[in-house]
């Protein structure tokens, strides 16, 4: 009987919210064991490492690569993990809790096309939160929310501010609810700008500002 072909998957893996991307010499080691000799590794823009491993042992993989302190996220039409800066001033001045946080609520949500998220802990804005689609500055203690960047192509352009002087919960809140609004109203492989554009970034606050004060109430 011939043999059957081995069926893969691809996995997004990176160290996690910490000072840059970075990864430790165990990890490495881990991640080894599932790139082939002749086989590519893709390291993406946002941080991230492309590997591909067998269908079936997916699970046993990313439990080993997470006890290494490895992050695994789907790839595809998913929100990918927090883009972040370095958190050169420190990890509490410049909010790295709160970003912790964030890429747990919302990386790995299924929308309609790859959403980019970005943070950085200060006003330089070295994590590119103003060219892409979802952006967080902290700013002293609260946090400003920017939707809408795009980094390439002729028509790119930097975010439009969603909300200003926003708490770590107002934060959170205020993007899951963006995310659930675009995953229920988007077309499917509508990017998150051209979703923007169409149904228009004021519908869009309302239909989330409604939303927020639904669940307060």
């Amino acid at each position: 009987m011939a043999n059957q072909e081995v069926k893969t998957i691809k996995l997004a893996v990176n160290g996690g919210i910490g000072f840059g991307a970075k990864l430790t010499a165990k990890q490495l080691i881990a991640l080894a064991k599932y790139i082939k000799e002749d086989s590519e590794i893709e390291l993406t823009t946002f941080q991230q490492l492309y590997i591909d491993v067998v269908e079936s042992q997916k699970d046993d993989v990313i439990l080993e690569l997470k006890k290494v302190g490895l992050s695994v996220y789907p790839v595809g039409a998913y929100v990918k993990s927090l883009r972040t800066c370095g958190f050169c001033k420190g990890a509490e001045e410049e909010g790295m809790p709160v970003a912790i946080e964030l890429n747990k609520r919302i990386a790995g949500i299924e929308v309609p096309w790859p959403l980019k998220p970005a943070y950085t802990g200060c006003p330089n804005a070295c994590g590119e939160p103003l060219v892409n689609d979802i952006g967080v500055i902290k700013r002293k203690d609260h946090f400003d929310l920017y939707v809408g960047g795009k980094a390439n192509g002729e028509n790119a352009r930097t975010a439009f501010i969603f909300k200003e002087g926003l708490t770590p919960e107002g934060l959170y809140t205020t993007v899951e609810q963006i995310l659930e609004f675009y995953k229920n109203n988007g077309k499917k492989r509508e990017a998150f700008w051209k979703f923007i554009n169409r149904i228009g970034l004021d519908n869009i606050k309302e239909a989330v500002d409604s939303k927020i004060s639904t669940v307060e109430s």
